[in-house]
């Protein structure tokens, strides 16, 4: 069992020490997956990597969450979705009239910049993913760690515990099949 995998279980069954220990093992992993999504969100997005970082791991690392880590791949597929919830939410709540969704922002000296629309695309994306989660969770799995993580084909196909090969072939048919999905909306 790895230090990872070990501190996580600790962290998961109560153990503050634990989950200090734990940041400083998966910060730097942590980091650049949020920073390879958040480099595909629009501009002007309110969160940072550090904070998405920061989100993400207090909601993993939650003692009254009763969570167990099969290891280093299972933690950080639960981070790119716990990055992804977090991504959808922002979403929701920029988009939200309440919140000025679809209000055009204005600079102090007339200037016309245009505020940068909610990200309709990321909430049709999650959508779209959510129906096809229902219809094979194995290949949405791989999307959420290919597209809200931003990891690579062996990354993911080692946190999937699945071959390289296989996961190339999920990833051509979940892209096509999203790529369909999203065409129809």
């Amino acid at each position: 069992m790895s230090d990872v995998t070990r501190l996580l279980d600790a962290a998961a069954a109560g153990d503050r020490q634990a989950a200090a220990d734990l940041l400083p093992l998966v910060y730097e992993e942590l980091k650049k997956l949020a920073a390879a999504r958040l480099a595909r969100e629009p501009a002007g997005h309110t969160l940072s990597a550090t904070a998405l970082v920061h989100e993400a791991y207090l909601r993993l690392v939650v003692p009254d969450r009763d969570a167990r880590w099969d290891g280093r791949g299972h933690f950080f597929a639960a981070a790119a979705e716990a990055m992804r919830r977090l991504l959808i939410d922002q979403a929701r709540k920029k988009a939200a009239a309440r919140h000025g969704g679809g209000l055009a922002r204005r600079d102090v000296d007339h200037f016309a910049i245009a505020a940068p629309e909610p990200d309709d695309d990321l909430l049709a994306m999650d959508e779209a993913l959510a129906r096809f989660e229902i219809i094979d969770p194995a290949k949405a799995a791989l999307v959420k760690l290919r597209y809200f993580a931003g990891m690579t084909i062996p990354q993911a196909a080692d946190a999937l515990d699945i071959a390289p090969s296989t996961a190339d072939r999920h990833w051509a048919y979940a892209r096509a099949w999203l790529h369909a999905e999203l065409k129809k909306g």
